[in-house]
């Protein structure tokens, strides 16, 4: 029997059944929890702030992409105004 380490709820996981990378769920708090070792099974918490920072990531990149289509935008028109 493990506890889980946000909340302390026990835990049910056999050694033999479980992998390690595999991802496991605290039936208490809903607790995402990553088995890094199964003899003995430890598991680590999986952090929110590292999938908030893959979104904030994402975020930027799509900005970055809109930015780049009005410089596109703002060329073609200058282009336009040379041309007449």
């Amino acid at each position: 029997m493990i506890r889980c380490p946000d909340c302390g709820a026990e835990i049910d996981v056999d050694e033999d059944e479980v992998e390690e990378g595999e991802i496991l769920s605290c039936p208490e708090c809903e607790s995402e929890l990553e088995v890094t070792q199964t003899h003995p099974v430890h598991l680590n918490p999986i952090s929110d702030d590292l999938d908030e920072e893959e979104d904030e990531e994402e975020d930027e990149e799509a900005d970055d992409d809109e930015d780049d289509e009005e410089d596109d935008d703002i060329e073609e028109e200058d282009e336009e105004e040379d041309e007449e």
